[in-house]
């Protein structure tokens, strides 16, 4: 089987996510992710601080998003819309 196609853990693709937005917030500010570590220790942690906070809300907002079409599609998957 391709391992494309295979079905990855919920968690394992939003993990993949999250590195996604932090290293693509690094980018937009002019640093390489791989190169983190030539950085003096103090800016690198605050770097890496304001990334996780960009990449926490970007989830936020991609999960509320997700939340909002599957009302729009009649509810998740599995509740009776009886139930809402």
């Amino acid at each position: 089987m391709n391992a494309e196609l295979e079905p990855r853990a919920p968690e394992a693709l939003l993990g993949n996510l999250e590195r996604a937005l932090i290293d693509g917030y690094l980018g937009a500010r002019g640093y390489d992710p791989v190169k983190l570590a030539d950085l003096p220790e103090l800016q690198r942690a605050k770097l890496l601080a304001e990334a996780s906070v960009y990449a926490s809300g970007k989830l936020v907002e991609i999960e509320a998003r997700s939340h909002f079409l599957d009302e729009i599609h009649g509810g998740s998957p599995g509740i009776s819309k009886d139930r809402v």
